[in-house]
């Protein structure tokens, strides 16, 4: 379970980089700037949440993964 903005954060990092994409490429898929995505899997407590969640769609998560995942080394859904 995704308990704070770091975990929520790193579990962004993860599912991107095993996408092979890079915050820029993650940035323009949702119409964002990369320093959004930079703060954001650092953890930065943000009030975007519209945002961090096309975010996470954008790389395969789903919102039941965020309440439901209990291990840290998640497997990224296949696209």
């Amino acid at each position: 379970m995704i308990g704070n903005a770091r975990e929520f954060g790193e579990m962004i990092a993860r599912a991107r980089k095993a996408l092979g994409i890079t915050q820029r490429d993650l940035a323009l898929a949702i119409n964002s700037g990369e320093r959004f995505i930079v703060d954001l899997e650092a953890g930065k407590p943000t009030a975007q949440l519209g945002k961090a969640l096309a975010a996470a769609k954008a790389v395969g998560i789903r919102l039941d993964d965020v309440g439901n995942r209990r291990d840290r080394d998640m497997e990224v859904p296949a696209s």
